[in-house]
């Protein structure tokens, strides 16, 4: 199943919808221009929705890792929302938790960007 990923706004932050899988290939292409367009139209706060993410493979946390990276040397943040089963479980194993904030509720995702953010 290709990824397909659908960004919207709530206040000042970007909330990037993905359904589908994240693999190597078009599927992980597909997340990292997302991310760099919004980082290159100004966008700090970034939310992606994992709720309609099936499976991740190495190549796909690779590039989760990365937008993490980018979004931080250019003073933004990348948190996640909506983890599912067994992403759940390879977050835990690979200790990604240690980096990403994780939510299951879109209002305390925005929220925890700070004032602003819920406009």
């Amino acid at each position: 199943m290709a990824l397909t990923a659908r960004t919207r706004r709530v206040g000042n932050v970007a909330i990037v919808d993905l359904n589908g899988k994240i693999t190597l290939g078009e599927n992980t292409g597909i997340l990292r221009d997302e991310l760099r367009s919004l980082l290159a139209q100004g966008t700090k706060n970034i939310v992606l929705n994992m709720a309609h993410v099936g499976y991740v493979d190495s190549a796909g946390l690779g590039e989760l890792v990365g937008a993490y990276t980018t979004a931080t040397n250019q003073g933004g943040a990348v948190k996640l929302l909506n983890i599912q089963g067994k992403m759940k479980d390879l977050m835990q194993v690979t200790k990604l938790y240690t980096i990403f904030v994780a939510f299951d509720d879109e209002k305390k995702a925005v929220e925890s960007f700070g004032a602003g953010a819920s406009a």
